[in-house]
């Protein structure tokens, strides 16, 4: 048996990346996963994937903006498996432009709302729909991911004001739930091999070779190095599992050594 057998975990954005990896990784271990977004096609790869790995998947489609899609999400996995145990509030990323008909300024306060909407109010969304079940059992785990940039500057200004948030939204959530047997941490990646690392969109916004960005980036950890997504798993399942229960309101990074 694994250690997160008869759990049911909840990785939003789990389609791809770091949250395939996760949800992978949490299925290695004996958890039942539900995997979320807005990209069906992707769940259900990952969940074939689940199935392999020993574990049982389920896909559910939802839009992590969207409290009717996170509340109905919930809902499909307490029918499947029962209350959430671990949740892993991965969803992040940078929205689309609102464009049709509106102005510069007006362009720009929507994009800073909607991009600390993806990054930071998912993560409150999914969190407050899962914690009654978690309180009622007393036991509970929250991950949320991170940033190098949750940490330090450096990033586009609503991504990083919302992880740095997110940050904050831990230790304060840590600290109300602490009593009711639940642990609320942060994972933090740095330089990561994933979608949002394209060094081809990179170079275009440095007007620099991909070449010279990818050198850039690699040297702004300790090893030299991208990360894989793959290196987040057992982190990630360590702090779900139960001898990890002292372990909460903490800020962990996987990162190589990011900005050391």
């Amino acid at each position: 048996m694994g250690k997160l057998t008869g759990k049911t975990a909840w990785v939003t954005g789990g389609g791809r990346g770091i949250g395939r990896s996760i949800a992978l990784a949490f299925a290695r271990d004996g958890a039942n996963v539900a995997v979320s977004s807005r990209s069906i096609g992707e769940l259900e790869s990952v969940v074939a994937e689940i199935g392999s790995a020993g574990g049982e998947g389920l896909a559910v489609r939802a839009d992590a903006m969207s409290l009717q899609d996170t509340l109905d999400a919930v809902a499909q996995i307490e029918s499947r498996f029962g209350g959430v145990d671990i949740l892993v509030n991965n969803a992040g990323g940078f929205a689309p432009l609102r464009e049709d008909g509106l102005s510069a300024a007006e362009i720009d306060s929507f994009s800073f709302a909607d991009n600390v909407d993806l990054n930071l109010f998912s993560a409150y969304r999914a969190s407050q729909s899962v914690l009654p079940g978690m309180v009622q059992r007393s036991d509970g785990r929250i991950i949320s991911i991170g940033s190098g940039y949750a940490k330090r500057s450096g990033g586009e200004l609503a991504y990083s004001a919302a992880k740095h948030g997110m940050i904050g939204m831990t230790r304060a959530l840590a600290a109300k739930v602490a009593a009711n047997g639940i642990t609320v941490n942060c994972l933090c990646p740095g330089w990561t091999n994933t979608q949002l690392v394209d060094l081809d969109i990179l170079a275009a916004m440095r007007n620099e070779d991909v070449a010279t960005v990818k050198r850039d980036i690699e040297s702004e950890n300790l090893q030299k190095r991208i990360l894989e997504p793959d290196e987040l798993g057992p982190m990630a399942a360590l702090l779900a599992a139960p001898e990890s229960f002292g372990i909460t309101g903490q800020v962990i990074s996987v990162d190589g050594g990011y900005g050391v």
